[in-house]
């Protein structure tokens, strides 16, 4: 609300000084130029969209690389086993 209090205070004064359109001109430049610095500002900073979604691929990375750590260590104690199981039956 205060942007559009001070837009209409600042096209008063222009129009008194520079005329009623060119004074409209300014006005919508000022605000193209406002906007994109609004735009620029928000491409370059994480919004909480942009958080959440960088959230959700990282947990199904963690939970990946938990099913993958699991596997292996399966197979890791399965080959264990069975090495200890053929050294056992050739000792004896």
């Amino acid at each position: 609300m205060a942007l559009v209090i001070s837009e209409i205070k600042l096209y008063e004064l222009l129009k008194a000084k520079i005329g009623e359109k060119e004074a409209e001109a300014f006005i919508e430049i000022l605000e193209q130029k406002v906007e994109n610095k609004l735009q620029e500002k928000t491409n370059v900073f994480a919004i909480k969209e942009d958080l959440a979604k960088i959230e959700g691929k990282l947990l199904s990375t963690i939970g990946e690389a938990k099913v993958d750590i699991i596997k292996w260590l399966i197979a890791t104690a399965i080959t264990i086993v069975a090495v200890i199981i053929s050294f056992a039956r050739l000792s004896h």
